[in-house]
């Protein structure tokens, strides 16, 4: 007679390797790990011949035939929960990466392939016991009378008040006055930081309608997504302040993203003050962080101590639980779009995370990207206008002040220059932007015609006269400038054009008594010295701060009542359909930097083009008529948001590789569908980049669905592809370079 036998089960874990696996891969959980291993935690597994570091993301008990063991658990708790295992999967799924390389770009830095952990610091806290009686040294005395008062100190705490030996301190110890024990300090770059409780203002009539729009969603707790446009200097984050404490009332959580590093430390400021005395805690993620710093935030809000996280691109990942709100600030900047690796948009990913925790999400923007307008205007998206300044300030007076009828070469047109001088006259700050860093963009030989390239980019090579070197802005190659021109041994090799660092020179030379600054990337590359830089701005002990697109953004000065535009036509002439949008922001950030104090502001944008719809609605502070005109030129071309767009760049070595690999998987894709427009291949703008050839096949369709179709077939013909030659797949690009 036939007797069934039982099949054995284990546990089994399902990992994310982080390797360029697109498949998550299963082990065996030995019976020693089994009371350790957790999802969330990561793992060191077999891969072939080597050992590879892992993301649990399942446990179950299934038949382990077949299975290699897992070799070890690298992690004392997890760093993420089960709840966010799909918010992974959806997201490498949709951007088509590795889900291992997902989860590895989403966790904090510090924690290394070979799963190295970050070091723990731990500080000795002395807390005082009930013993009758005092200690008979004055030493003895001083220092358990200052650790009575509190009940517990820190040693670094207790020797900022008095010099004490540790012989003391372990002489209390043993005589049982003190009891010592060893604590984990979180390093926290903003604990040190004064706060000044907030005086929370009444909201405007404007504000108070708007929230009356979010608060029945808070109350309903589903996915909400709100489009909250608003001029510049209207008062968006009180908006999102209220918004939050009404979130955290309710018991649930906030995520706060900003575009740039450098907006952190003044929104974490504003958000300090609103909520100090305990009313909730607040944690910081961001690459200008240390490792450390970035480690022990990530850790406090995976266990739940935290109720406010605030980010730039990658804190969108953070492991918060019960989230009730997402604000995405300045919601249309590019930033927010991760450039190389796992290219995913933060702003895309935040409307997922919150459409999963069945939360509401506040975009806010000035200039919301067209493609987010064009949501909110056919009703996917909620729509709530802020349309004037607080305390009704009006909106800065904007001139186009046209190059054409100055002399050619001319940085300074004599209507900003004189505008400069007046402001400089009445005790008034004025901003230049000029969105190129450097001295000058090349150095060129006047007599034979001679430039300098980069052999590794073949693009000109940044002149930067203070560090007295020719750089390369995409790859970093320095090399120092000759005296003489390498071709024909003229002496006469010139900086021709104008950068950040040129301008502040010529400035200086032109008003000698005023202050000048410069904010770019090499002045604010030493931790702090973006923040040290605006509190001198805030204190007004700067004149005149020029910058690159960084002093554009949210920046809040009251004494700055000129802003100056030196080339608005960088920006316009850019090859990318989305030049014009990008022009119309910058220029319209800028000027609302103007005029948010008392005294009105006035801006002048120097151009040729003073007729061009960006530059004219941007004077007009007029975004609808900006958006119609944009939005008539997209739906000609099929541009988002009438279509969708990947963009395939094969790079490599050796360029007829890459051309080759290029033609043969255009023909692929082209045989494979007939609903999506596969154009190229062709050479990508920055044709040569690092070293590397590059070209691009730019995938178009008027729906999503037919794209996810076709790039179902990557991986077989990427297997195809000549050896040596790199496959990088942007889905919904921002740049085409």
């Amino acid at each position: 007679m036939w007797i069934p036998t039982l099949m054995s089960t284990s546990l089994i874990a399902t990992v994310a390797v982080a390797a360029p696996i697109d498949k998550t891969l299963s082990y065996l959980v030995p019976d020693s790990l089994r009371e350790t291993a957790r999802v969330g935690m990561r793992l060191q597994v077999p891969l072939g011949r080597r050992r590879a570091v892992g993301y649990l993301m399942t446990l179950t008990e299934g038949d382990p035939a077949g299975l290699k063991p897992v070799a070890e658990v690298l992690d004392a708790a997890p760093l993420f929960s089960a709840e966010m295992v799909p918010f992974f999967t959806r997201a490498a799924e949709y951007y088509c990466h590795p889900i291992g390389e997902v989860v590895r770009t989403a966790l904090p830095a510090g924690l290394s392939g070979r799963g190295e952990g970050v070091s723990i610091l731990r500080e000795k806290v002395y807390a005082a016991t009930d013993l009758a009686g005092e200690p008979t040294g004055a030493l003895q005395k001083e220092v358990l009378a200052l650790v009575r008062e509190p009940g517990r100190l820190a040693l670094s705490e207790l020797r900022q008040s008095v010099a004490v030996p540790y012989g003391a301190l372990r002489r209390l110890v043993e005589l049982g006055y003190l009891v010592e024990t060893e604590e984990e300090r979180l390093r926290d770059p903003f604990l040190a930081l004064p706060v000044t409780v907030d005086a929370v203002p009444e909201p405007t009539a404007e504000q108070a309608a708007v929230l009356g729009e979010i608060e029945p969603a808070l109350a309903s707790r589903v996915f909400a997504p709100f489009l909250l446009h608003g001029v510049t200097g209207s008062g968006k984050t009180e908006v999102y302040l209220k918004a939050i404490e009404t979130v955290l009332e309710q018991g649930r959580r906030a995520l706060v993203l900003v575009p740039e590093i450098a907006l952190t430390p003044q929104l974490v400021a504003r958000f300090r003050s609103r909520f100090a005395g305990g009313r909730a805690t607040i944690a910081v993620l961001h690459s200008g962080l240390s490792d450390g710093e970035r480690y022990d935030a990530w850790r406090a809000i995976a266990r739940g101590e935290v109720e406010i996280v605030i980010g730039a691109r990658s804190a969108v990942f953070a492991p918060l639980a019960d989230l009730g709100i997402v604000v995405v600030d300045e919601e249309h900047e590019a930033s927010y779009k991760q450039g190389e690796g796992f290219r995913y948009h933060a702003r895309d990913l935040a409307l997922l995370r919150a459409q999963m925790a069945g939360a509401v999400v506040l975009l806010g923007s000035a200039t919301p990207a067209v493609t987010t307008f064009y949501r909110a205007q056919s009703g996917q998206t909620g729509l709530l206008s802020l349309s004037g300044r607080v305390l009704e300030r009006p909106l800065p007076q904007v001139e186009l002040v046209d190059l054409t009828a100055s002399p050619f070469g001319e940085y300074l047109s004599e209507q900003l220059a004189e505008s400069m001088r007046e402001n400089l006259e009445r005790g008034e700050q004025s901003l230049l932007l000029l969105n190129r860093r450097g001295f000058a963009p090349y150095l060129l030989c006047s007599d034979c015609g001679t430039t300098f390239r980069c052999p590794n980019c073949e693009i000109t090579l940044t002149y930067h006269q203070e560090r007295r070197q020719l750089r390369c802005h995409y790859c970093d190659f320095i090399q120092a400038p000759p005296e003489l021109c390498p071709k024909c041994q003229g002496g006469n090799v010139l900086p021709e054009g104008v950068g950040t660092e040129r301008l502040e020179v010529e400035l200086a030379e032109r008003f000698p008594d005023a202050r000048i600054a410069r904010m770019d990337r090499d002045t604010t590359a030493r931790k702090g010295a973006h923040q040290q830089l605006m509190e001198r701005m805030s204190r007004r002990e700067i004149d005149i701060l020029v910058g690159t697109q960084m002093i554009a953004k949210g920046h809040d000065f009251h004494g700055v009542t000129l802003v100056g535009v030196i080339n608005a036509d960088s920006t316009l002439n850019f090859p990318d359909f989305r030049s014009a949008e990008r022009t119309f922001s910058l220029l319209t950030q800028v000027a609302g930097r103007a005029g948010r104090g008392e005294l009105t502001g006035r801006v002048l944008i120097q151009t040729y083009s003073p007729e061009h719809y960006a530059l004219t609605c941007a004077a007009q502070h007029d975004y609808q008529e900006f958006y119609q005109q944009e939005v008539a030129f997209r739906e000609v071309l099929d541009y988002p948001p009438f279509g969708h767009l990947v963009n395939l760049v094969l790079s490599g070595n050796d360029g007829k590789k890459v051309a080759g690999a290029a033609e043969f998987l255009a023909e692929a894709l082209q045989g494979a569908t007939g609903e999506v427009d596969v154009l190229g291949p062709a050479p990508c703008p920055l044709a040569k980049l690092r070293g590397k050839t590059r070209v691009q096949i730019l995938l178009k369709a008027p729906t999503r669905m037919p794209l996810r179709r076709l790039l179902m077939h990557l991986p077989q013909l990427q297997k195809k592809i000549t050896a040596g030659v790199g496959l990088t797949v942007d889905v919904d690009p921002v740049d085409m370079l």
